[in-house]
């Protein structure tokens, strides 16, 4: 039976919004070389800021009320995983490394760029073909056997393009709205952090809020690798509060156990954590904010840390109050990456809502 006094959908990603978020998922941002992504987003983000700058390592941070000695972070993380140029053969294929957690078994037949300082060289992901395997024990692919080619046939003719060890790889799938439901693509994890975060600062603008505090819409970099562009920028703004933003695992797909997962769907609304990082009280804060604005939510725990930036934000300065609103994501670090668009409606709601909630005189202590 319908439930009649359930609230209707409340759509917050306009069409004009919607076409950043398309440019800003086909732009490649891989650890490391997060530049060109962070361009589109401060240019994108700036009407609605009142400051903005970049750190060393390319994190950026649009600030909205820069002179207030409070401050509170709103965060997610711009970078992809992607691969490295590991090593050449001699007959022109190359052999690649991590650069993030990529999954080795999803690359076969994958194309891809390769980032050069001459521009992008194409190319794929060989495979050896089914009818030269057959007979055999099936050899999985693995880090060891992956290969890229870009049509040469020497160590010479590569190197002759630009390429050279070090060079960074991406995928080049690209952004779609699957069934008018989904948001398709790869590094959804975590641009779409990015684009909502920005999409607060704007409902702020047009909804002509003032806050009693610094908001600091932070988009780190190098998070795939160790969380560490929010360590770096978490010490360089000393936030007093911070919420940050990732994807969390939708586990409605086959292969994936409840049991140690949890039961979360896309569509059913954010993800609450409950995790040693996340501040008790301000969690709290969050929960109630969620029931009072209607805003359907989900809640995970998280054994030792939830890895994400809130891990970072958490332990930095003496400690910094935070917490995590998490996205649900099916198919996570592949290039067919899903959200709900109705998530990404809401994500963007709790957050805007809870700003408006946020008293810079609360003391989120338990014990006084």
């Amino acid at each position: 039976m319908a439930n009649d006094n359930k609230k209707e959908h409340v759509q917050v990603v306009t069409d004009k919004s919607l076409q950043f978020l398309e440019a800003y998922i086909n732009n490649p941002s891989p650890t490391g070389f997060e530049w060109e992504g962070q361009r589109l987003w401060l240019d994108y983000i700036k009407p609605y800021a009142d400051s903005h700058f970049v750190d060393n390592y390319g994190t950026a941070v649009a600030v909205i009320n820069p002179e207030a000695e409070f401050k509170v972070v709103i965060e997610a993380h711009s970078d992809e995983i992607s691969w490295f140029v590991n090593y050449i053969s001699k007959d022109g294929l190359i052999y690649v490394i991590r650069n993030g957690g990529s999954d080795h078994q999803i690359a076969p037949s994958k194309r891809v760029n390769i980032h050069t300082d001459k521009g992008i060289v194409k190319a794929v992901f060989g495979w050896p073909a089914i009818h030269t395997r057959s007979g055999e024990k099936e050899e999985a692919p693995t880090l060891k056997n992956i290969f890229l080619d870009c049509g040469c046939t020497s160590q010479e003719e590569v190197e002759a393009l630009g390429i050279h060890v070090g060079c960074v790889i991406t995928y080049e799938d690209e952004f779609m709205v699957l069934n008018n439901r989904y948001y398709l693509g790869r590094a959804l994890d975590n641009r779409v952090g990015g684009f909502m975060i920005a999409e607060v600062a704007k409902l702020l603008k047009e909804n002509n809020k003032t806050l009693p505090f610094g908001l600091y819409i932070v988009n780190a970099v190098q998070e795939e690798v160790g969380l560490r562009g929010a360590e770096m920028i978490a010490n360089r703004i000393k936030p007093d509060l911070a919420i940050v933003t990732d994807v969390t695992h939708d586990t409605q797909t086959p292969m994936i156990n409840k049991v140690t997962q949890g039961d979360l769907s896309c569509g059913k609304g954010p993800v609450l954590s409950y995790a040693p990082s996340v501040q008790v009280n301000f969690n709290k804060l969050l929960v109630k904010t969620a029931e009072e604005n209607q805003i359907p939510f989900q809640r995970q725990a998280s054994s030792r840390w939830t890895g994400t930036d809130t891990d970072a934000f958490a332990y930095s300065n003496n400690g910094v109050v935070s917490a995590l609103i998490s996205l649900p994501l099916r198919y996570m670090h592949t290039t067919v990456e899903m959200v709900h668009k109705d998530d990404v409606d809401n994500v963007i709601s709790l957050i805007y809502h809870a700003l408006l909630s946020i008293d810079p005189k609360h003391d989120f202590r338990s014990i006084k």
